[in-house]
């Protein structure tokens, strides 16, 4: 049997050490709501980097995770803190064993002043749809 993982790690500046702090709170908040999902849904880890004022957070995978999560936390943190500019993750999904079709990866941009989707990509099915001839843009 082969175990699918879901890697990231990727940093979000807050602009000050005491909205990171509140971040925190944020984090903690969406953590117990997930938790209460029945089956639970994969998470992120979540730490303040003191390299840079203690502004970024740095968002990963603990395991496995979900970037799902990190969009939903990143937004939240851009409407509760007035964050412009953009802010993107990319993923890597692997496989324990070597599976077709078993590995892919994607990346996600958004725009924190809007909340808007700039471009991503999934590169989950895109090489199977490329090879059967079909668009995997459509």
């Amino acid at each position: 049997m082969a175990d699918y993982f879901t890697h990231f790690s990727c940093i979000l500046d807050v602009g000050t050490h005491e909205n990171a702090v509140r971040a925190l709170h944020l984090y903690t908040a969406l953590s117990d709501h997930n938790a209460g999902e029945d089956p639970p849904e994969n998470g992120f880890q979540l730490s303040i980097q003191p390299e840079h004022r203690g502004s970024e957070l740095w968002m990963h995978d603990d395991g496995n995770g979900d970037p799902a999560h990190v969009i939903k936390f990143v937004l939240r943190c851009a409407k509760q803190f007035s964050l412009t500019g953009l802010s993107g993750m990319q993923w890597a999904n692997s496989c324990s064993r070597p599976r077709i079709d078993g590995f892919a990866g994607g990346a996600h941009v958004l725009d924190l002043a809007t909340g808007e989707t700039v471009d991503w990509i999934n590169t989950g099915g895109w090489l199977s749809t490329v090879l059967e001839g079909g668009d995997p843009y459509a």
